[in-house]
């Protein structure tokens, strides 16, 4: 199959000195800082600059008199375990060594309130500490819509709360979770333990492009504004609504929480609720699990195939604690295998057709995507994208799709 090569034109918008940045907008800020220690929230996700961006965090409040340590807050992710869940923000650049500062990790929570769906918790170690920097990035989420989707609420509610406050959030009804995320975050920020928060825009291009200090008592009012922002600006889609085929290259939970984003690829895989109404795609197969995501392959059921090679690297008890805290199973249902990225995009081309096609790297990172003949034709009017004359014939080696995606 011929493929040309199309770059969409994505925001752009990158920080320079991203670590003078963290500095000033906490000095900004104008708020005094607690005097003892002081946690920072780090989560799962693939955030650009969240190593450089921690660590700024801590040395600014170091300088401050605090005792800056750092606790992962990723609900049920990596196993549910302390262990795991160090390791994974350790795998994204965040340890001890590199942070300047402790690693506090633990599944111990707290019980701070209540509601219909069970307890709300804050993790041990936040609630001991004589404040919480709250760092997050704020973007839409993949399970919910309403004013306040993923960012410093939900890293209170679900990242804070430990596989707990996971459960308790994620047993409300879809169509309530928006309210749920308020009243749980109001309830958390009313404990007095939240000292401020750090939230993170990205760009088109995955770069850190803005950064916000808010107050606890702002978050529920300044969230809402930023997260319209991010959406408005920045937030990358594919640029077609009709689709017969998706590849995607890579999946996993550093580019979305359910490997492939459900705004960008449509389907939200929630029994009984509707999917997005666009985009439309025929089958979407996924060819590799990023070896980031540490074997949770949560989302893989959003697609219709995934090669042998995916398979093999799904650690299925991290990726059904995961599902089952979400409540969505169907995200982990399996589907098709093929025997490797060839045979994928047969079973894909007989199953929905050769006329319409996009292969993309993943779903975060949407500059440099390829299309079929079809649906190249309809970009070179498209005002945001820039289609090359010369066509690409995807090469296989062991099986395995090779693509210049850069």
């Amino acid at each position: 199959m011929k493929l040309f090569h199309v770059r969409q034109q994505l925001a752009s918008n990158p920080i320079g000195d991203v670590q003078a940045a963290v500095g000033a907008v906490l000095e900004r800020l104008d708020r005094d800082v607690p005097q003892g220690p002081v946690a920072i929230t780090a989560g799962s996700r693939g955030i650009s600059n969240i190593a450089a961006i921690t660590k700024a965090a801590g040395d600014w409040l170091r300088g401050r008199g605090a005792e800056p340590f750092v606790v992962p807050c990723m609900g049920s992710h990596n196993g549910a375990t302390a262990e795991g869940q160090q390791a994974m923000i350790e795998s994204l650049g965040i340890t001890e060594e590199a942070m300047g500062m402790p690693i506090r990790a633990s599944m111990n929570v707290v019980e701070i309130g209540e509601t219909f769906t069970g307890p709300i918790t804050v993790d041990r170690n936040c609630y001991d500490a004589a404040g919480v920097l709250v760092l997050n990035r704020i973007k839409l989420h993949t399970c919910f819509v309403g004013p306040i989707q993923s960012g410093l609420m939900k890293m209170m509610t679900i990242g804070m709360g430990k596989i707990n406050g996971a459960r308790t959030f994620h047993k409300v009804p879809t169509e309530q979770k928006a309210d749920a995320i308020i009243a749980m975050g109001e309830a958390i920020v009313g404990t007095g333990k939240i000292y401020a928060g750090l939230g993170i825009i990205e760009d088109g291009f995955d770069q850190t492009s803005e950064l916000y200090a808010l107050g606890p008592e702002d978050f529920v009012v300044e969230e809402p504004k930023l997260l319209d922002h991010y959406t408005r600006d920045y937030f990358p889609r594919l640029p077609v609504d009709e689709l017969d085929v998706l590849i995607v290259d890579e999946i996993g939970k550093v580019f979305s929480g359910l490997g492939m984003d459900p705004n960008v690829i449509g389907r939200r895989g929630i029994r009984g609720v509707p999917d997005f109404p666009s985009p439309r795609i025929g089958s979407i197969a996924a060819l590799e699990l990023t070896p980031a995501s540490k074997g949770n392959a949560l989302g893989f059921g959003l697609g219709d195939c995934i090669t042998q090679r995916l398979h093999d690297a799904i650690d299925f008890e991290k990726t059904r604690i995961n599902a089952e805290t979400t409540g969505d199973m169907d995200r982990i249902k399996m589907c098709h295998v093929a025997t490797d990225d060839e045979d994928a995009l047969r079973w894909c081309a007989e199953r929905s057709g050769k006329e319409r096609w996009l292969v993309i790297s993943n779903t975060l990172h949407l500059g440099s995507i390829f299309a079929s003949e079809s649906v190249a034709d309809e970009l070179a009017d498209h005002p945001k994208c820039e289609v090359e004359r010369e066509t690409v014939e995807p090469t296989f080696e062991n099986g395995r799709m090779q693509l210049p995606f850069a």
